[in-house]
């Protein structure tokens, strides 16, 4: 997802230099929902890592 999110924001930031600005608004707002989407995951991927670490499991009897 981030390099989605990169790639948009690439297109945003040439066709502002070109001057189309629609499309450059697009761009640059599908750019900031992706990389809130992969700053969300990666956040929720964090916090499962940490939860899942636990101590010793017991062997099963």
């Amino acid at each position: 997802m981030l390099s989605w999110a990169i790639g948009f924001f690439i297109v945003a930031i040439l066709a502002a230099i070109f001057g189309f600005t629609g499309l450059a608004g697009t761009a640059a707002g599908i750019a900031k929902v992706l990389f809130f989407l992969f700053l969300i995951a990666f956040v929720v991927s964090l916090v499962m890592g940490y939860r899942g670490r636990g101590g010793p499991r017991m062997p099963p009897l």
